[in-house]
């Protein structure tokens, strides 16, 4: 199969139905296989998944740069997008900076690394309190009438800075967590993506894997896994997150297919009743999940099952934050 593609905001970005998350092929879920990341990025292009989602602090840097090498000759097949917004030093991200200077010294070392002369999708990866939106937006509009950027989009953006960015240029998509079992986005921003005509690509469309059923606890993962800290994977929580996922699960036994095939059709769906356009990005370094996740396109959920899900893994439903106090001291909400 080849996936169909969507459109992301009023501006003409179009981007295949599902991307590629690829943080986890340098970073937090396991070692890294260059080899093995390489030939999944090939069998994504094949399988129309050209939508490929990276970042100058994944790494930091060597995601990128591992694009950079997989895609020489095939840059004008897929659709790139990567983020800046942190300050990184000695290799470690130690704040965030958005100032427009230190924009577009991320931009050129993007474009280095990338080894392109343009990123398709450019996204200010966590909001600066110190730079107003305006600046940040403004800056991102001189890349892109430089030719060096062609889309702007947010992440994990709140419904004022969303609104004062895309006042000065246009925001094509908000990448936030969304998924069955994180829903913080229903009640304000996804209403607004809608009026503004943003569209929205969910990170961890899959719960950081937790809606797979292939999840253990998190002292059961090897050291620097990102899961030994996330605190839906720790002791009471865990056990509640698991009895919630479980309407995942038989969904998908009756249908035949993987749990996660199931979370990705219901926010392949899910976009209807909003009225956005939803492009989730589930992350893998492995042909095999690679072209699971691509299968989903294809699963269409009906309103019962869609209803079922809502309940099973409503908000009060869910167990522990999403993030540890200082990963939500980051998000702007």
């Amino acid at each position: 199969m080849t996936l169909d593609t969507r459109k992301l905001g009023s501006q003409g970005l179009q981007v295949s139905a599902i991307g590629l998350g690829c943080m986890g092929m340098s970073q937090s879920y396991g070692p890294a296989d260059e080899a093995e990341s390489v030939a999944t990025l090939h069998r994504a292009i094949e399988l129309g998944c050209t939508f490929l989602d990276t970042a100058e602090v994944y790494g930091p840097y060597t995601n990128e740069a591992l694009l950079g090498r997989a895609l020489k000759g095939k840059r004008d097949k897929v659709t790139i997008a990567t983020k800046f917004g942190f300050r990184i030093e000695n290799g470690k991200q130690v704040g965030v900076d958005s100032r427009p200077g230190h924009i577009r010294e991320v931009v050129e070392a993007s474009l280095g690394r990338l080894a392109t002369n343009h990123i398709d999708l450019l996204y200010q990866h966590r909001v600066d309190p110190a730079v107003p939106l305006e600046d940040v937006a403004g800056a991102v509009g001189e890349l892109v009438a430089q030719g060096k950027v062609r889309f702007f989009g947010l992440s994990e953006a709140g419904a004022a800075n969303i609104r004062r960015a895309h006042a000065v240029h246009p925001v094509s998509a908000l990448q936030s967590e969304y998924s069955l079992w994180e829903r913080n986005l229903e009640p304000e921003i996804i209403p607004l993506l809608g009026q503004l005509g943003i569209g929205l690509v969910p990170f961890s469309p899959l719960g950081r894997g937790f809606l797979t059923g292939e999840v253990k606890r998190a002292e059961d993962y090897a050291e620097g896994d990102y899961r030994r800290n996330d605190p839906r994977y720790q002791g009471e929580n865990y056990d509640a997150n698991v009895d919630a996922a479980a309407k995942v699960r038989d969904i998908a036994t009756a249908r035949g297919v993987k749990p996660g095939q199931i979370a990705l059709a219901w926010l392949l769906e899910k976009g209807n009743g909003f009225g956005v356009d939803i492009v989730p990005i589930p992350g893998t370094k492995r042909i095999r999940y690679l072209e699971e996740n691509v299968a989903a396109a294809s699963l269409k959920l009906d309103a019962a099952e869609m209803a079922a899900l809502d309940d099973a893994l409503a908000p009060g439903k869910i167990s522990g934050p999403r993030y540890t106090e200082r990963g939500m001291a980051m998000v702007d909400r």
